[in-house]
């Protein structure tokens, strides 16, 4: 796999029939090992060691309905009320990052109403917090780490 603008993680790979996966700390399973699984597994570790987000609040790969349509999230990452503090979506290395990605994790953020948006190809990285009274969002150069204040604009 190609090496990704992330510092370096330690991850657990099992082959089966031919197939590579990769091990999921948060669903505690071995995950087939795509472009974009390699990425979401990077930006798990990077949560977790860089960021020091609490696993217990962190969830990846689940389904939520967009006008009627079922979506799925890459991941997320809860504020300890159950609100969602992060939105994360994430997209193979060789896909370029433009307007269209925005676009997806904008409406599906509609729905879930995070406080930070991240977005990356594992090569490039996008941080924004929402400003809802404003209806619009602020490029961040990183995410706060856990517990520090949140309002970083």
């Amino acid at each position: 796999m190609q090496k990704l603008n992330f510092p370096s993680y330690t991850f657990r790979f099992k082959n089966n029939e031919n197939k590579v996966s990769i091990f999921d700390e948060i669903r505690k399973k071995f995950i087939i090992l795509t472009p974009e699984e390699w990425v979401r597994q990077h930006v798990i570790l990077y949560l977790l060691e860089e960021m020091k987000y609490p696993k217990s609040m962190i969830n990846v790969e689940k389904v939520l309905k967009v006008n009627d349509l079922r979506k799925r999230y890459d991941g997320v990452v809860f504020n300890p009320d159950g609100s969602i503090f992060l939105l994360i979506e994430c997209k193979a290395p060789e896909i370029k990052i433009g307007q269209l990605t925005f676009d997806q994790i904008a409406r599906y953020n509609m729905t879930l109403k995070a406080d930070y948006l991240m977005v990356t190809n594992g090569l490039n990285h996008y941080f924004c917090q929402m400003d809802y009274k404003n209806e619009k969002y602020h490029f961040l150069r990183e995410l706060p780490i856990y517990g520090t204040p949140s309002n970083i604009l």
